[in-house]
Formats: structure tokens, C-alpha cells, sequence
């Protein structure tokens, strides 16, 4: 068969979309530079962050909802039509309403393409290796994520701002190659078949399966738990520059690197995660991944050199990489009958990227960025909690 002969090709223009799913992280950086430039407080900039997150509440379910109306490929592709949008009202100006339909629109966008890349990518490359594509996925997604600050960086300081854009520049890289996998994709010949049941054409119904499943007490925990690591993700993308702005004196450029450090070391977590999530319990990695979390926590909290800053920031990123996969396969594995409606719903749990960067940022006006740590820590204990709800 054609597609399977060409299935490696077929993935270009997908992992050129999970490059673009990974955009949505450009809001820790941005919402400090719009902070900057706007003379905003802490809670205030971080409506920004919190605004992106909160479309996953709303999206997760009307998406599963509509690949099955119009397909996967369809459905990715206007992820990314709502994508590029987004990424052009910024090249007109950094006014606060600008940045807040910015922002949501890339919000939404990316409640789509969370939703329908991975079924996607399974589309093509079938049952066999899927895990370790989708793996590949993040890891290609992680790019973009680390890139973002060092373009924000290369846009303040170099000759860019004489054009008019500045950091902005980030946003004109991004919708360009934004614009590539809209186009790759579009041309990619990927055959389906539309999947409609008339029990799911009551969105209605979706929902209240959704929280129907809240009832069962790993489903609720496990949401809880990507909650928090939704948050924790969140909140130190965004924290981790104003902590060595605070504690160090750095200018925002020079502490824009903590936010890729955190991201590269997410990504060697996620990459190692895949290994030792096959050589030991997952249990005992949950715990191992909990207790650097913590260790994080502590040196962010009070730390206040470089060596110390950096070091927390690293021990999160890797401590957090792989809580999403391990709490989300253990709410699915444990209702094997209604896995759509567990997915849909852990995919909405990534709502804890609203919650607590609003929380931290009334807290850091408060207290400083120490408040904002101790925001992130009550979601650190919380998983401790959750440890017994693992079984395997």
C-alpha cells in the first residue's frame, strides 16, 4: 500500500505540527516581555498564561466531537489555520488587548491540535511504534519550546527592532513555519474514514459522560494530577526569569535562558523517561520524579545564586517531564471501557495551566517570587498523595 510505503514522509509535515504544537510555550517568555514593555504587575501579566490554558476547559471534548464530523487531518489543520492567526495580530502591535485575542487564539488553537495530533500520527503509523513516534513528537515539540527565549532574546538585542518588532520577531519566525506545516499537511495525502454515532452528536452528552467519570476516585485524582503538573509546568515557564530578575539582578534578556534550561531538561526527561519507564515500576520512577520536584522547590524558594536558581530549575524540568504520561496511563488503563471519555478528560485537566499562574501571580505581588514557589509546591505535595493510587 502506498501510504505505509510512504508513512516515514507522511510523518514530516506531522512532526513539523507537533514543532508548532510546541508555540504554546512562547507565553512564559512573552508574558514577560509584554510585562516589561506594558508596565504590568505580576498578576496581571500572568492572565496571559492563564488565558492560553483556559481554551483546553472549553475545547478538549467539542474537538474529539468534530474529528469525527470533518477528520483528523481537517481538524489539525484548522488547529493550525487558528495557529497562524494568532501569531500575526502581535506583528501589529503589543497593545494589551492585542496580546489577550493573541494569546487566546493560540489557546484555542492548541486545545485543537492537542486533541487530534496524536490520533493523527496513529493514523499513519498504525499501532506499531507508535509510542516511540509520539515520543519523537514531543521531543520535536520541545524544540520550539526551548528556541522561543533565545528568539525573544536574539529579537531584543539584535538589528531587529528597527523593523518595528523587537522580541516580536518571535512571532514572525514562528508563523512562518507555522505556515509550512499548514501547507505540508494540506498537500499530505492521508485517507480516513469519518467515524459519526448518533450517541455522540449531543455535545451536551459529552460532557456529562465527561463528569460522570470524575465519580470514579483515580479518574479525579489523576485529573488533579495533571492539573498540577500542568500548572507547575506553567508556572515556572513563566517564574524562572523573574526569579534571577529578582534574586540575582539579572535583566529580563540575560534571564530568559532559565526558560529554555527548563525546557532542555524537560525534554532529557522526556527522552530518558521513555527508557526507564520500561526497565522499572512506574511507581518507583513517579516517586523519583516527585522527590527532585520537591528538591526543586526547596532551591527555588530559597535560593539566591545563579548555581542554586539554575539547579532547581533543571530538577523541575526533569522531575515534571513525564508526571502528564504516568498519571494519564494510569486513569485509562484503570477504565479500559470508556478510554475516550478519560483522555478527553485528562486532556481538559491541562485547565491547571489558568489556575495557578492567577494564583502566583497574587502571591508574588504579595510576597515576591518566593510566594509564587510556594503556589507551585502545594501542587508538589499533592502529588506525594497521589502515590498510592499508583498499582503498577
Amino acid at each position: 500500500m502506498t501510504q505505509n510505503q510512504n508513512k516515514s514522509i507522511y510523518l514530516i509535515p506531522v512532526m513539523l505540527c507537533f514543532f508548532a504544537m510546541g508555540f504554546v510555550d512562547l507565553v512564559g517568555i512573552a508574558s514577560n516581555y509584554v510585562k516589561e514593555d506594558l508596565g504590568l504587575s505580576d498578576s496581571v501579566a500572568n492572565v496571559f498564561p492563564s488565558l492560553v490554558f483556559f481554551w483546553f476547559l472549553i475545547f478538549s471534548v467539542p474537538t474529539g466531537m468534530l474529528m469525527n464530523k470533518i477528520g483528523r487531518k481537517k481538524t489539525v489543520l484548522l488547529s493550525l489555520i487558528v495557529t497562524v492567526f494568532s501569531l500575526i495580530l502581535p506583528l501589529f502591535g503589543e497593545s494589551f488587548g492585542i496580546m489577550l485575542v493573541a494569546f487566546s487564539l493560540l489557546g484555542i488553537g492548541n486545545a485543537l491540535m492537542q486533541t487530534s495530533i496524536n490520533p493523527l500520527a496513529m493514523l499513519i503509523i498504525g499501532d506499531k511504534n507508535l509510542a516511540s513516534t509520539l515520543t519523537f513528537g514531543q521531543f520535536v515539540k520541545a524544540i520550539a519550546s526551548f528556541l522561543a527565549p533565545y528568539l525573544a532574546m536574539w529579537g531584543a538585542t539584535a538589528a531587529i527592532p528597527s523593523f518595528g518588532l523587537n522580541w516580536r520577531v518571535l512571532f514572525l519566525i514562528y508563523f512562518v513555519v507555522g505556515v509550512l506545516a499548514a501547507l505540508l499537511l494540506w498537500v499530505t495525502p492521508i485517507s480516513e474514514e469519518l467515524k459519526v454515532k448518533s450517541e455522540e452528536s449531543s455535545l451536551g452528552k459529552q460532557f456529562v459522560d465527561c463528569l460522570k467519570l470524575l465519580g470514579k476516585p483515580i479518574v479525579l485524582l489523576s485529573f488533579l494530577g495533571i492539573m498540577c503538573h500542568v500548572g507547575i509546568d506553567v508556572g515556572t515557564n513563566t517564574t524562572a526569569p523573574k526569579l534571577l530578575m529578582e534574586r540575582v539582578g539579572m535583566t529580563l534578556n540575560e534571564a530568559a535562558f532559565a526558560t529554555s534550561l527548563y525546557f532542555i531538561f524537560r525534554t532529557i526527561g522526556a527522552l530518558t523517561g521513555s527508557f526507564f519507564l520500561r526497565v522499572m515500576k512506574t511507581r518507583l520512577f513517579f516517586i523519583i520524579s516527585v522527590v527532585l520536584m520537591a528538591a526543586a522547590m526547596v532551591l527555588m524558594f530559597v535560593g539566591d545564586t545563579k548555581a542554586l536558581l539554575y539547579t532547581g530549575i533543571a530538577l523541575v524540568g526533569y522531575g515534571n517531564s513525564n508526571i502528564f504520561s504516568m498519571a494519564f496511563s494510569e486513569a485509562v488503563l484503570n477504565v479500559p471501557d470508556k478510554q475516550n471519555e478519560v483522555s478527553g478528560l485528562m486532556i481538559m485537566g491541562l485547565f491547571g495551566g489558568t489556575i495557578f499562574p492567577l494564583l502566583m501571580g497574587f502571591a508574588s505581588d504579595a510576597v515576591g517570587q518566593a510566594g509564587a514557589v510556594a503556589i507551585m509546591a502545594i501542587g508538589v505535595i499533592y502529588l506525594f498523595t497521589y502515590i498510592p493510587r499508583i498499582k503498577r
